[in-house]
């Protein structure tokens, strides 16, 4: 975390918009920009389960620094702007759409409890689902018609995120592969800017992927806190160690 160079500001964080499972985010002075503060905060079942967890907002910010300048240096649009501190960031504001678009790349987690499927067996071709935005409803899965019917995105932006997600998907992929970790799974969201952009947004973090070292197979993502199998930040530092390395 030390190698991160934080950028000086003259914005000031002003309301709290919401408060989120992982992330608390500010209005600021400028109308076109958000302010992230990262919170020690691990979740399960959609925010039913709440846990403090020492140092994992360091370590959720310094991991979603490094994939979001990734992606941009590599052509992907998306709201990160620049990191004030350990734990904040600076963001375009967007008008996030009300839809999870979920990446599979092998069987895990609720893929293979509905469907009975084999555990971490290789899809072919990799699944995209998409999920309402809703934890009051438990982010219930939603298709194309629905989506349309209730007008969360036009067709020509569902085109898009899955595009997007297929380009995003093939970029970190390769990105964990040199570093010996298996990326399984993950969870993208995109919102609009005022001129009717769609751009990545959210975090990109262990929090919302799934990510094993290829030769153990030891999880390096959430599903520990899930599993209550260790320490969630064991697996979090491993894998920012890592990608300092090559980013």
């Amino acid at each position: 975390m030390d190698s991160i160079e934080y950028k000086k500001s003259s914005i000031s964080r002003t309301t709290l918009e919401y408060t989120g499972k992982a992330k608390k985010v500010y209005a600021t002075d400028n109308p076109d920009i958000l302010w992230i503060h990262y919170l020690d905060q691990a979740t399960a079942l959609n925010g039913k389960v709440k846990e403090t967890i020492r140092g994992k907002g360091e370590l959720n910010s310094a991991i979603s620094h490094l994939l979001f300048t990734y992606l941009t240096n590599n052509g992907v649009a998306n709201h990160y702007l620049y990191t004030i501190s350990k734990t904040d960031e600076l963001v375009t504001k967007l008008n996030i759409l009300p839809i999870e678009v979920v990446t599979r790349n092998y069987a895990s987690g609720h893929f293979v409890s509905k469907f009975d499927a084999v555990a971490m067996q290789k899809l072919d071709p990799i699944v995209q689902e998409f999920y309402y935005k809703s934890d009051e409803l438990d982010d219930p899965f939603i298709n194309d018609s629905q989506i349309l019917a209730l007008g969360f995105a036009t067709a020509d932006e569902l085109t898009q995120l899955r595009q997007e997600s297929q380009v995003v998907n093939k970029k970190l992929t390769r990105l964990f592969e040199k570093v010996g970790i298996k990326l399984i799974d993950f969870k993208l969201e995109f919102g609009r800017t005022k001129d009717g952009n769609i751009l990545l947004a959210d975090e990109l973090s262990p929090d919302n992927m799934r990510l094993v070292d290829i030769e153990t197979g030891k999880s390096l993502d959430k599903d520990v806190f899930r599993q209550h199998s260790g320490d969630v930040t064991v697996g979090y530092h491993e894998v920012l160690t890592r990608l300092q390395e090559i980013i």
